[in-house]
């Protein structure tokens, strides 16, 4: 008995500390016209936020860590322009000996993103012009009041891949912790990837009514491998509003945030 509370012990203490799942549906398959895009955010951070910003062009909301570090990072999120970022993480691209204290940086680049991008195409100007190394190692997510609709394999030093979801044969993309681009031997969260996939492919609820309200309770309240014990809040990004679950989403309601940073 023993062994096996030591061996669940380590078994959670192994997990990543940042992993997530997720996925865009681009808005050209969808009844509105327009992209919706889910982060199902599991982390070390138990304790969760929504909270407003003056940007320096736009002003936000993002999800945030309650006990986050002084330097400002957003987890997730949605600007007046109705541009919206997410990510998870990936443990396969890092080719380099930045060292780790530099590293982990992708709350800093999207709490500035959401400062002065409004388009898919203005976060593709953005991640060319930053200083490199970025410190980051990561899938960026990405919709915007145009309809754009992107997945981005990054690095420190470039985007490996652009996957634009409006392309998508089957109308949208499933991302968790590994990339297509990186090393197969160190991918992260193939299961839930694979559990996501054919939660989706096996639906009986058509594709144009896919909104918040089915992803949420289709992909984060599914159970294992999507829910785990480092699952902290459910958050997505529908027409400029971003409805967020905060803690375990099983149970927990959701509710509607504008750019304003209000809740009714």
């Amino acid at each position: 008995m023993k062994k096996l509370i030591l061996l669940s012990i380590f078994s959670f203490l192994a997990l990543p500390a940042f992993c997530c799942t997720s996925v865009i549906v681009s808005g050209k398959v969808r009844a509105d016209g327009k992209p919706v895009m889910l982060k199902h955010r599991d982390t070390s951070h138990k304790t969760n936020d929504i909270k407003w910003f003056q940007g320096e062009k736009y002003s936000f909301i993002a999800l945030v860590n309650t006990d986050g570090p002084a330097e400002r990072e957003a987890w997730a999120g949605t600007n007046s322009a109705g541009f919206c970022i997410m990510n998870t993480a990936t443990y396969d691209l890092k080719e380099d000996d930045v060292p780790a204290e530099k590293m982990d940086k992708e709350g800093v680049l999207m709490f500035r993103a959401l400062e002065v991008c409004a388009t898919v195409e203005d976060f593709d100007h953005f991640l060319d012009t930053l200083s490199k190394p970025m410190g980051v190692e990561a899938n960026f997510g990405v919709i915007d009041a145009k309809g754009g609709a992107v997945y981005y394999e990054v690095d420190n030093w470039r985007v490996r891949a652009r996957y634009d979801v409006n392309e998508e044969e089957k109308g949208y993309r499933v991302v968790t912790n590994f990339t297509w681009q990186g090393r197969k031997a160190d991918r992260k969260g193939v299961d839930r990837y694979e559990k996501a996939s054919e939660l989706l492919a096996e639906t009986c609820i058509p594709i144009a009514e896919w909104d918040h309200d089915f992803l949420i309770n289709k992909i984060s309240r599914s159970g294992a491998p999507i829910l785990r014990p480092i699952t902290t809040a459910a958050v997505v990004f529908e027409d400029g509003t971003m409805w967020a679950s905060l803690g375990f989403p099983d149970k927990n309601p959701y509710h509607p945030y504008t750019e304003k940073g209000m809740r009714p």
